[in-house]
C-alpha cells in the first residue's frame, strides 16, 4: 500500500481528499476502512492495481497494472431519501469524463443502470454499496474501474479498452477527469430537482432506448421494450401485452448478449 499515503486534495476536485496507492486489495473496501476509522468522507482512493477487485453481485473485477481503480468515500451523502439515484449519477460522471480524457463526444453508451458501452463492449464497471456505521452514520462508497490500456475476457459480456479503441489514456488522466466530472455531477443531483437532469443526461445516451431487451432479476427474467427511465432513474419496460414494469434492480441483456 506504498506510494502516498498522505491526503492531499483532489486532482480537478479541491473540495475531496485524495489517496494515491500502489497495491490494494480493494479500494471500496479501503474506503470502508477509513469511514470505519471515523474519516469525515469526500475522500478518493486510487490505486495502480488491486488485488480483490470486485464487481457487482460480487463477482471478481480483473485489476491489471495501467487501468483505472478508484473509489469514493461520502459520508452521509444528502439528500438521503435519493441514494438510489447515485449509480446513474457515477454512470453520467463517468462518461463525461472519458469524453473529456480521451478527447471523444459521446463515446460511450450507457446499459441500465451504470455500465459503460462501447459498441456494445463493457469499458468500465461502477460498484456502489452502503454500510451503516458503529457511529450512526452511512458510508457510501463508489468503486470505479475503466480499462484504460487493456480488459479481461467477461464471460456475461464483451469487454472492450481505450487503447484497443486507438485512444491513448492513462489511469492518472482517467482520474483526474473522473474526480473533477464525478464534483460538477454531485453538485447538480444535490439541488433540488437536478437528478431530472442527470436522468436526462444518461437517457442521451441510453443503450437500446426503445428496442428490445431481456432484464435478469433476482426471481425471473423479463423481455419488453426499454420505454424509459422513470423519476428515480428506475428502468421502464413496456411488455407485449401492453403492460408496464418498472423494475429497480437487475442485469440486462440485449438480444445477441
Amino acid at each position: 500500500m506504498t506510494r502516498d499515503h498522505l491526503e492531499r486534495p483532489a486532482p480537478g476536485a479541491p473540495d475531496f481528499l485524495f489517496e494515491d496507492l500502489d497495491s490494494v486489495g480493494s479500494t471500496n473496501a479501503l474506503c470502508f476502512e477509513r469511514a470505519r476509522a471515523g474519516h469525515g468522507g469526500n475522500l478518493w482512493i486510487r490505486a495502480a492495481e488491486q488485488t480483490e477487485g470486485r464487481g457487482r453481485r460480487g463477482r471478481d473485477w480483473s485489476s491489471p497494472v495501467g487501468n483505472l481503480f478508484a473509489s469514493l468515500l461520502l459520508i452521509d451523502p444528502k439528500p438521503a431519501e435519493r441514494i438510489g439515484e447515485l449509480p446513474l449519477v457515477a454512470a453520467v460522471a463517468l462518461a463525461d469524463a472519458v469524453d473529456k480524457a480521451a478527447g471523444t463526444l459521446h463515446l460511450v453508451q450507457l446499459k441500465w443502470p451504470n455500465d459503460l458501452l462501447v459498441d456494445g463492449a463493457k469499458l468500465s464497471g461502477i460498484l456502489l454499496e452502503a454500510e451503516i456505521l458503529a457511529d450512526g452514520r452511512q458510508a457510501v462508497v463508489i468503486g470505479f474501474g475503466v480499462n484504460c490500456i487493456s480488459h479481461p475476457p467477461l464471460a456475461m459480456y464483451q469487454a472492450t479498452d481505450l487503447r484497443s479503441l486507438g485512444l491513448q489514456v492513462s489511469a492518472e488522466r482517467m482520474f483526474g477527469a473522473l474526480a473533477s466530472s464525478f464534483s460538477a455531477h454531485l453538485g447538480t443531483w444535490r439541488e433540488p430537482g437536478g437528478f431530472q437532469q442527470i436522468r436526462k443526461n444518461w437517457l442521451d445516451r441510453a443503450a437500446h432506448l426503445g428496442k428490445e431487451i431481456s432484464v435478469k432479476t433476482a426471481r425471473e427474467e423479463i423481455s419488453g421494450i426499454f420505454a424509459d427511465l422513470d423519476a428515480r432513474g428506475h428502468l421502464v419496460l413496456k411488455q407485449d401485452d401492453g403492460s408496464v414494469r418498472t423494475l429497480y434492480a437487475g442485469d440486462v441483456f440485449f438480444p445477441g448478449d
